[in-house]
């Protein structure tokens, strides 16, 4: 478990092209590296905010896109092509504008496609799709992410781990299915805490005033059954990026400047 390091930046804007930043270092080190990377990306307005930052950043060319592995932290289980999924939205903030290979792109199954609308069956056959590209050097049933990004609830949840549902109470499946969430739609698939922390990095994102009491609570030694970000963290480093709104409800003593 590493200890969360938080970096304030004075606005939505400015986080999310830092954070671009920040993601472009993060993915041509790896591949510098090891030859390939591996992101999970996250949806809503923060995650979007993110990828459209990175898409208008004049350094995303440094990426070689083409060993990029792109997996997602969560999904809404609607047809596909449906604008409310986050792939889709991804598509038109990034994805489409990149020369990514198609094979290495892992959408979350379509409540239209292979499972049908079964969406325990689609959960578990996208835990397999993991599980296939983990290999001994990972830490368990999934690849071990450069960077797992999410995006933070006003209600504390982390992809679609909701506080007190059976998801984020799992702690042997990668992915489950979600039935009732409390914002729509109520049917979703989502990663597990055990493959979120698989992670070398998680990023959390917050903005907005919205947001403040959820990374307060979050980041004050909550249960992450009740407040589900506050379980969410990589194995070498935890890094949660909040606009001044967001940090708003924090003490100052908790974000001194943390390293690139």
């Amino acid at each position: 478990m590493s200890t969360p390091q938080l970096v304030v930046h004075h606005d939505k804007e400015l986080m999310a092209q830092a954070a671009a930043a920040r993601l472009i270092t993060k993915v041509v080190d790896a591949q510098a590296s090891r030859g390939y990377a591996s992101v999970v990306l996250t949806g809503g307005r923060n995650g979007n905010g993110l990828l459209a930052a990175l898409a208008a950043a004049p350094a995303r060319d440094a990426i070689d896109w083409g060993r990029l592995d792109l997996w997602w932290g969560d999904e809404r289980f609607l047809p596909e092509g449906d604008p409310d999924r986050n792939v889709t939205q991804a598509r038109e903030a990034l994805l489409d504008s990149v020369p990514l290979d198609p094979k290495r792109v892992h959408a979350m199954p379509a409540s239209d496609g292979l499972y049908g609308a079964d969406v325990d069956a689609a959960a578990a056959g996208y835990a397999e799709e993991l599980a296939r590209d983990a290999g001994p050097e990972n830490h368990g049933a999934v690849p071990t992410f450069d960077v797992l990004m999410l995006g933070v609830g006003p209600d504390t949840h982390v992809a679609s781990l909701f506080p007190e549902l059976p998801a984020v109470r799992e702690t042997e499946r990668t992915v489950v299915g979600v039935h009732g969430a409390p914002k729509p739609p109520p049917t979703r698939t989502t990663l597990t805490l055990p493959a979120i922390r698989a992670a070398r990095e998680v990023w959390l994102l917050a903005a907005g005033e919205d947001k403040a009491e959820a990374a307060a609570i979050a980041l004050s030694g909550a249960g992450e059954i009740q407040a589900p970000a506050a379980g969410a963290y990589g194995r070498s480093r935890t890094l949660w990026l909040l606009d001044a709104a967001a940090a708003s409800q924090l003490p100052r003593s908790l974000y001194p400047p943390a390293s690139p």
